[in-house]
């Protein structure tokens, strides 16, 4: 009787899905886990670099560059004031030119950061002032020329007396020169961080336009004020 020979049967392979790792024939087995953990790793880093790109783009929007301060003598503010005032009336004429002491400067070259110019108009019997600035210190007016306020004006106002343009042909620095052969040069040796600033108006006494040169941080405090001829460079007198 013969009997059934036994046969070796090979075990069926893995599933690859049951398994996690697929097989080729040529190729060692692949571990999706491993790539897996690669790929979130990069995916990471991509974040955390946007994440730091954000942070400095908030830090650079957050602090603004400041800009330096334009500090010009006083013909060139005239002439971007005169430019706005003449817009506003066609026949306005300035009384006054003045610079505005602030931390910008000292005003020993002749240069502030903010001017004003007074305007009057005699058909509408109106005056007006503007204020040019290239300031960057606290609390000055905005870059640019801002117009003040209208108010009222009076020819007979002696204060007040408008002058023509062309009488003004010494700058502030040339006003500053005559100034310092006339007792300016000891008040800042003895005090060089005294601030010098300017005051251009008509003189009716002489009938001339005049600069005050005015060393201290105002008119009344001066420690020395100079008159200086505004159309000649010539010393008037000392005034204080």
């Amino acid at each position: 009787m013969k009997t059934a020979g036994l046969t070796h049967t090979e075990p069926p392979a893995p599933c690859a899905e049951t398994s996690g790792v697929a097989f080729s024939r040529d190729r060692k087995p692949s571990r999706p886990g491993i790539t897996y953990a690669c790929f979130t790793a990069v995916l990471l880093l991509l974040a955390l670099m946007s994440a730091c790109s954000s942070e400095s783009n908030k830090h650079a929007e957050s602090k603004p560059e400041v800009k330096p301060p334009d500090l010009i003598t006083a013909r060139s503010a005239f002439q971007k004031l005169y430019v706005s005032a003449r817009g506003w009336s066609q026949d306005a004429k300035p009384y006054r030119l003045e610079a505005t002491v602030t931390s910008d400067g000292n005003g020993h070259d002749g240069k502030w950061a903010v001017w004003r110019g007074s305007f009057a108009s005699s058909t509408q019997r109106t005056q007006k002032s503007f204020t040019w600035s290239g300031s960057a210190a606290d609390g000055a007016p905005e870059r640019g020329v801002n117009p003040g306020i209208e108010d009222s004006y009076s020819p007979t106002n002696l204060s007040t007396l408008v002058f023509d343009i062309a009488f003004l042909k010494i700058d502030s620095d040339q006003a500053f020169a005559t100034a310092q052969k006339h007792g300016g040069d000891e008040i800042l040796q003895k005090e060089p961080d005294t601030p010098v600033f300017y005051v251009c108006d008509w003189n009716r006494n002489t009938n001339m336009l005049v600069w005050h040169v005015i060393y201290g941080s105002s008119r009344d405090g001066a420690k020395l004020t100079v008159a200086v001829n505004a159309s000649t460079g010539d010393f008037i007198r000392v005034e204080k």
